[in-house]
C-alpha cells in the first residue's frame, strides 16, 4: 500500500498530447497551471514525476478526467507492435520491450503510422509469396529462410547423406581400428587428401575458431575448442573433401534460387554429413533406442556434444529403422531463437518467440540440468491441442566449452506425448493424466494466449546458416 502511495508517475508524453491537443504552447500551459516552462518542459521529457497538487490542478484547469492520463497504451497496440519488429525484416535492429511500450505509449499516432505501414509491407509480401507459389518464383526469402524451410521440407532426413556417412565411417574403421574418432579422420585428411590438421593457441586465431587453409593445405583448429567441437570440424572437413561432387549434385537438386542460398544449403548439407559420419545412422538409432533416448548415453558412445546428439535425433526417419519423432529449439538468455528443427509436425511460427510458460527459458536458472515438463499448445481450426513431452538444457556458446563457465545458450528438445513412454526422461511420470502447462508457441507472439500479459515477445533472428550448431561449426559459410 505504501509502496503505491509512494510511487512516482511519469507522464510525460501524454502531459504533451493534452497541451498539443488544446493548442498551447508550453509556455503558456505553464502560466495555467502555476508552474515554470522549464519544470514542465522537464515534465514533458520524463525527467521529473508528475505530483499529485499538479494532477489536482490539470483537472481544475482543463476539466481533464485523470483517468484518461492514468491509462497506458493497450495490449494489443504493444503487442502488435512487438510482433512488427520480430520480423526478420528488422534484423541487426533489436528493439526492445521499454522503447515499444514507450513508443505505444507516449507516441500513438506515429505507433499507428507504423503499423499502417508495416501491415501494407506485409499483405504485399504476402501477396508476392503467393504469386510465386503459383509461377514458381523464388519469392522474397532471405536465403536462411530458403534453407530452412528446404530442410523443414525434407523433414531434416537426408539418406542418400546417412549411407555416405556411414559406409565412410566403416573405411575409418577399418583404416585405423582402436583409434577415437579424431585420430582416424586426421590419418584419412593426411594419407589420402595431403591436408594436416593443427591445433593452434587462441592468440593465434584470434576470432577464429576454425579456419581453412586452401594454399598450404591445413586445418587450422582454436584450442578454445572442446574435443566434441573439434572432432566435428575435422568431420566436416573431411566430410567436403571426400565427397564434394556428390555434395554439389545434391545442392543443385534442390534448385535455390540465387548463389547465396546455394552456398548456405551445401554447408548445410555438408554439416549433415558430417554428424553422419560422426553418428552413423545404425549405431546412433539402435543405442537411441536402446537407452530411452538418454542424451548423456549418446554422448559417451559417440563422443558428441549434448547439441549434437539432440540436433541427431531429429534426423531419424528412416523408414525401416525409425527413431522418435523429435522437434528442436536453440534460443539465447534473450530469447533470440537461433535453431529449429523437427522431424515430426511441432507448429513453429514463422518468426516470434517461444512461450514464456516453457521452461526452455527456465534452464538458464539451473545450468548443465536437463528439466522435463509437459506442454500443450493451444487449439486451432476447432482441433483440440495437442500434448507435447520436452526436456531443455543449457549448452555453452561456440569455441568456448572447454574454458567458459556460463551457460548462455539453452536446447529444448520435444516430441508428442504419445511417444514419451520410450524416453528415460519421462520413467516414473503419469503419462496418462500428466500434470500440463498451456502455452502458445504456435502462434506468433503468443498475444492470443494468456501468457501474453507475463513477458515481452523474444526477438527470432534469421538464421546465418541452418547448421547442426554453431557451437561446432563456426566457419563462414562461404567455405562451403
Amino acid at each position: 500500500m505504501e509502496a503505491t502511495a509512494d510511487r512516482k508517475l511519469f507522464l510525460g508524453g501524454r502531459l504533451k498530447r493534452l497541451r498539443r491537443d488544446l493548442a498551447l504552447t508550453q509556455t503558456a500551459m505553464a502560466a495555467d497551471l502555476g508552474v515554470s516552462p522549464s519544470y514542465l518542459n522537464h515534465i514533458e521529457r520524463n525527467q521529473r514525476p508528475v505530483s499529485a497538487q499538479l494532477l489536482l490542478r490539470l483537472a481544475d484547469t482543463y476539466d481533464v478526467d485523470l483517468r484518461t492520463l492514468g491509462q497506458s497504451g493497450g495490449p494489443a497496440t504493444e503487442s502488435e507492435l512487438a510482433e512488427a519488429f520480430a520480423d526478420p525484416l528488422f534484423q541487426g535492429l533489436p528493439v526492445p520491450r521499454h522503447e515499444i511500450v514507450q513508443l505505444a505509449e507516449d507516441q500513438p499516432a506515429a505507433a499507428d503510422a507504423l503499423l499502417r505501414l508495416y501491415r501494407a509491407f506485409a499483405d504485399r509480401r504476402a501477396r508476392d509469396r503467393a504469386e510465386a507459389d503459383i509461377t514458381g518464383g523464388a519469392g522474397d526469402d532471405s536465403p536462411a529462410d530458403w534453407v530452412r524451410e528446404y530442410i523443414q521440407g525434407r523433414r531434416n532426413h537426408f539418406p542418400e547423406l546417412d549411407a555416405l556417412g556411414e559406409t565412410l565411417a566403416d573405411i575409418l574403421e577399418a583404416e585405423t581400428p582402436g583409434e577415437s574418432f579424431e585420430m582416424r579422420a586426421r590419418a584419412r585428411l593426411l594419407a589420402r587428401h595431403g591436408l594436416a590438421v593443427r591445433t593452434l593457441p587462441a592468440e593465434v586465431m584470434v576470432e577464429w575458431t576454425r579456419r581453412y587453409d586452401p594454399h598450404r593445405k591445413r586445418l587450422l583448429l582454436s584450442e578454445t575448442l572442446g574435443p566434441s567441437s573439434r572432432a566435428f570440424a575435422v568431420a566436416f572437413q573431411l566430410a567436403l573433401s571426400e565427397h564434394d561432387a556428390e555434395l554439389t549434385a545434391l545442392t543443385e537438386a534442390a534448385a535455390p534460387p540465387d548463389e547465396p542460398a546455394r552456398r548456405l544449403l551445401k554447408v548445410s548439407l555438408t554439416n549433415a554429413l558430417a554428424a553422419a559420419l560422426l553418428m552413423p545412422y545404425p549405431a546412433f538409432q539402435q543405442t537411441a533406442e536402446a537407452t530411452g533416448y538418454d542424451l548423456a548415453r549418446l554422448q559417451a558412445r559417440f563422443g558428441v556434444s549434448f547439441e549434437q546428439a539432440a540436433h541427431r535425433l531429429t534426423t531419424l526417419s528412416r523408414p525401416t529403422a525409425r527413431g522418435v519423432p523429435f522437434f528442436l529449439m536453440r534460443v539465447d538468455q534473450a530469447g533470440n531463437i537461433s535453431k529449429r528443427f523437427a522431424s515430426g509436425a511441432f507448429p513453429f511460427s514463422r518468426f516470434g518467440g517461444a512461450c514464456p510458460r516453457w521452461r526452455l527459458h527456465s534452464a538458464f536458472r539451473t545450468p548443465g540440468r536437463v528439466i522435463t515438463q509437459i506442454i500443450e499448445t493451444p487449439p486451432e481450426d476447432g482441433k483440440d491441442g495437442q500434448r507435447w513431452f520436452t526436456l531443455a538444457r543449457t549448452v555453452d556458446r561456440q569455441g568456448h566449452d572447454a574454458f567458459t563457465e556460463g551457460h548462455d545458450l539453452a536446447i529444448g528438445l520435444g516430441c508428442e506425448l504419445k511417444h514419451a513412454h520410450r524416453l528415460a526422461y519421462a520413467r516414473g511420470l503419469d503419462l496418462a493424466a500428466p500434470e500440463v502447462t498451456p502455452i502458445g508457441p504456435a502462434c506468433r507472439l503468443c498475444h492470443r494466449h494468456p501468457c501474453a500479459e507475463r513477458a515481452a515477445p523474444p526477438v527470432d533472428r534469421p538464421l546465418t546458416v541452418d547448421d547442426w550448431s554453431k557451437s561446432v561449426s563456426p566457419w563462414p559459410f562461404a567455405e562451403g
